[in-house]
């Protein structure tokens, strides 16, 4: 039995960091079904099969049902009335043009929990703004600070505002109000902004500690973990690949030096004032005699020896390599599940586990609109009316 068991979800995403949040609520159970525009297939002969390995819509039913149309917004209101929670990644103004809006649907249903994510908020002077994981980091003061200083920032794929920050914060939002639902018997608006959890996610970083007491702002390439100290960088090894060394306790530093021979650097562990400054150069040189040390030896040779000696230590892997890690393997990070039609494919796991009640990894993503008939079937249309309402182009 799933934790969210019971639990009914409609999902009118169109982004991926919009549909991860109701990934995780199915892999915990709940029951969620996307709605999909009918026809939205894009130019791509082999979409179908490519549909099945969409990560972020996995344990998801799909139903392609066209929201412009009348009766399409019928159909979802009456699909609205029996669920207990909406996540919409759209911008602030069109569900409400869609006739689904929050106050629209409360109406209804008093008990729904209503997530909107979107870029800046429902409110505020950006409120209808695009943007893209980019656009938020920069606004957000974390673009800047990721990267060597003396070239331009480093793109962090769009693993922060997307991912870290909208995706994480809606499934947490979504939870919260849920349980504020079991003690009110009240549901409410969940309002997620990509900009705002970027910020809090910079806000809790350590470089950013003492920017309201101290009025110390941290800069590229800077602080203890901007990568210019020898405790925290990243270093060549003798057969061209990468390791990464972080040991910014001054014990695991210690292990480090002897590890390689070279006790003399115990010296240069993290001190205190390295909070925002950037490494002196006695730092920086320290750096690259380490580099020197570890070109000695093969990328693989030195994880070996370094774990060994309780050192936080990291092989830079390329994503075939990841998949391959005997703890990913041990931790079920990647699972084989079955196909209807491509038989055995390959998925990633639950990075939450839960002892009593674990997730599971049931079904692979759908096509737009495999559960289309199902849904309407579940609804009460008969056959007549189904084949009527795909004439007219209200679902696919």
């Amino acid at each position: 039995m799933g934790v969210l068991d019971g639990i009914k979800v409609l999902e009118l995403a169109r982004v991926p960091p919009a549909e991860m949040p109701g990934m995780m609520l199915a892999d915990m159970g709940a029951d969620v079904l996307k709605i999909d525009t009918p026809g939205d297939t894009q130019e791509d002969p082999d979409w179908q099969r490519r549909s099945a390995f969409v990560y972020v819509n996995r344990n998801k039913r799909s139903m392609a049902l066209n929201m412009k149309a009348p009766e399409g917004q019928a159909i979802f209101t009456k699909l609205a009335t029996q669920a207990d929670v909406i996540v919409e990644g759209f911008r602030p103004g069109v569900m409400k043009r869609l006739g689904a809006d929050y106050e629209t649907v409360r109406a209804l249903n008093p008990r729904i929990v209503y997530c909107s994510l979107s870029g800046f908020g429902q409110n505020g002077p950006y409120r209808d703004y695009p943007a893209h994981d980019m656009n938020y980091l920069s606004l957000a003061g974390v673009l800047t600070l990721i990267g060597e200083p003396d070239r331009k920032p480093v793109i962090p794929l769009n693993l922060v505002a997307d991912y870290a920050g909208a995706s994480m914060h809606g499934a947490l939002g979504i939870m919260f109000a849920l349980f504020a639902r079991e003690r009110t018997g009240k549901g409410q608006h969940v309002d997620v902004s990509y900009l705002d959890t970027t910020i809090a996610l910079l806000a809790a970083t350590p470089n950013m500690r003492y920017y309201f007491s101290d009025g110390l702002a941290p800069k590229r390439g800077e602080g203890f973990l901007g990568g210019s100290y020898p405790y925290y960088a990243i270093y060549e090894t003798k057969d061209g690949k990468l390791l990464t060394i972080g040991c910014t306790e001054p014990w695991l530093w210690e292990n480090f030096c002897k590890a390689i021979g070279r006790p003399d650097f115990v010296r240069f562990a993290r001190k205190h004032d390295q909070f925002v400054r950037a490494a002196n150069a006695e730092e920086v040189k320290a750096r690259e005699e380490i580099e020197a040390v570890i070109r000695t030896k093969n990328r693989d040779e030195w994880y070996d020896l370094l774990v060994k000696a309780d050192v936080c230590v990291g092989k830079v892997y390329e994503p075939e390599e990841m998949v391959q890690d005997p703890q990913v393997q041990a931790r079920d990070m990647i699972v084989e599940m079955k196909h209807p039609t491509l038989g055995t494919i390959k998925e990633f796991g639950i990075p939450i586990k839960l002892s009593g009640t674990p997730g599971t990894v049931r079904t692979p993503a759908p096509y737009a609109g495999e559960h289309t008939e199902a849904v309407l079937r579940e609804l009460g249309i008969s056959a007549a009316d189904m084949q009527a309402l795909r004439e007219k182009k209200v679902v696919g």
